[in-house]
Order: structure tokens, then C-alpha cells, then sequence
């Protein structure tokens, strides 16, 4: 038979919450405070127990921990300044073409070399596909924004390693004039196209002789597309002479005769009669 749990639970002895167990208790002098439990720190042999807030921490598991930086430095030397930009490139193979990138921080002299090199080889191998074209130079104006920011940074110092060397600029390498030499024979073309027009016109190369009542010509084409010479009437290749011009609607020319153009008329709008010479 089970024995009845006791009256104030598995501990009869303990006394209710918040009150003092009985017996005499121990005295402490006036004016003192209660020493707090001491814990696992145990003071020397005859020295006071140390106050739980004078306790130094647990010491930090990083005793001087780094910032962090604000400037990574240059991806290829670890110099600074340093800047975030993005250089371009671009390829034409015949009917594919490639667009290159290269992203991330440069400093002045990487930013430079790393520019001239993708904008040189672009200058020479973006020109063979029909649409790299026109992206080619567009590859090179948008690669002018980052040449202007690496111009602007100051000279590289404090990296891991030797920065790139920018080497010659780009107008003063060979590739250069793979762009250049098209550049300047479209430049140089619109006025020799002007002047070699003014030339013709003046010396009259090309346009159409005027005919005048009794010159004789041949007809070096057909009559659908005249092309009609003065020649001396006596001239054995003297094929017809010009009788008169149809100045009047009422003008016409007799039977046999052939019409001429009116582009061989002076005003460019009469129609001249042709007999046979012989």
C-alpha cells in the first residue's frame, strides 16, 4: 500500500517562499551589505571576495579587428586610387560577332593599358561583319568615359605588385591607322567629289553637244538612248545633218527625217530635225 505524499510537498522541511527558515540566523555588523555568493571565482586565501561587476569579460576572440576598407584598390596591383569601371571590346567574324567586357576597379595605369589594348585590337578586328560596322565605333566612343576617369585618378601607389604599363597611346600605334586611313579618305572625298563635279560640268565632259541648223553627227547608240558627235560633213562617218529645230507646235519635220533629243537643243527644250547626210 502507497504511503500519502507529504503535507508541503517532496521537501517537508523546506519553508514557504519568501520566509526564513527557522533557527537562530547569523548576525552581521550595522552599516554592511550581504556579500554576494562568490562563485566559480574564488578569492585567495585572506583576500575579500571580488563584486560580481568589478568581473573583467570573457577578452574578445578578435582583440583589434580590422575596418573595413572603402577602397578594394586596383583588381591587377591592389593600388590606389582606384576606380570602378567597365572597357569594351568587339570582334566581327564575317556573319557572328563578339562583344567583349572587362568590369571591375582600376587604377590609373591599369585602367590606361587595359583601355588601349581592347580599343586596339576593336580598331583592327571589329570591321569584319556587316553590322560590327557601325557597332565598332560605338564600342570605341563608349570606351572614352572610362579613358576620362583614369586620367583624372592620381598616380598608383601601395599595391601587392607592379601595376600594367599603359604603353603608347593609342593614336601612335599601328592598328591606328586601320581606322584612321578610312576616316580621312571619306573626310578628303565629299570635296573631291565637289571638285572633280565643278571640273566635269566646266569642261564639259559628259554633257550633250548642242546641235545647231547644218551641223552633221553620228549616232554612236540607239535611238531609244541617243548618243549623238558633230562631225565634219564631209566626214565619211557623217550620218545626218540637221535641218531645223521644231520652235513652234505647229513645226514638223518632213518624212525620213529623224528627231533628235531636245537635251542637244541650246535651251535644252527644242526638238531638232535630222536628214539623212548622203
Amino acid at each position: 500500500m502507497a504511503n500519502p505524499p507529504p503535507p508541503h510537498g517532496p521537501y517537508p522541511y523546506a519553508p514557504p517562499y519568501g520566509q526564513q527558515p527557522p533557527g537562530p540566523s547569523p548576525q552581521r555588523p550595522a552599516g554592511t551589505s550581504p556579500q554576494p555568493p562568490v562563485g566559480p571565482y574564488d578569492p585567495q586565501p585572506g583576500q575579500p571576495a571580488p563584486h560580481p561587476y568589478d568581473r573583467q569579460p570573457h577578452p574578445h576572440p578578435y582583440p583589434h579587428p580590422q575596418p573595413y576598407a572603402a577602397d578594394p584598390g586596383c583588381q591587377f596591383c591592389g593600388a590606389r586610387p582606384a576606380v570602378q569601371a567597365t572597357v569594351r571590346g568587339h570582334q566581327g567574324l564575317l556573319v557572328l560577332m563578339r562583344f567583349l567586357s572587362r568590369r571591375g576597379m582600376f587604377c590609373r595605369s591599369c585602367g590606361l593599358a587595359t583601355y588601349r589594348e581592347m580599343s586596339a585590337k576593336t580598331l583592327w578586328q571589329g570591321w569584319w561583319s556587316p553590322l560590327s560596322v557601325a557597332v565598332t565605333p560605338i564600342t570605341l566612343l563608349m570606351n572614352l568615359g572610362p579613358r576620362g576617369r583614369f586620367r583624372k585618378l592620381a598616380a598608383p601607389a601601395g599595391g601587392f605588385g607592379p601595376s600594367l604599363d599603359p604603353g603608347r597611346s593609342l593614336l601612335r600605334r599601328p592598328v591606328a591607322l586601320l581606322f584612321l586611313l578610312p576616316m580621312a579618305l571619306v573626310v578628303l572625298a565629299v570635296p573631291t567629289l565637289f571638285v572633280l563635279g565643278a571640273f566635269v560640268e566646266g569642261a564639259g565632259i559628259g554633257k550633250a553637244p548642242t546641235l545647231a541648223v547644218g551641223d552633221c553627227v553620228r549616232n554612236e547608240g540607239d535611238w531609244q538612248d541617243q548618243d549623238l558627235e558633230i562631225v565634219d560633213c564631209g566626214a565619211a562617218d557623217a550620218e545626218y545633218k540637221v535641218t531645223r529645230r521644231l520652235n513652234t507646235s505647229q513645226d514638223a519635220c518632213v518624212g525620213g527625217e529623224m528627231l533628235a533629243d531636245a537635251e542637244y537643243s541650246p535651251d535644252r527644250m527644242t526638238i531638232s530635225c535630222l536628214a539623212p547626210a548622203r
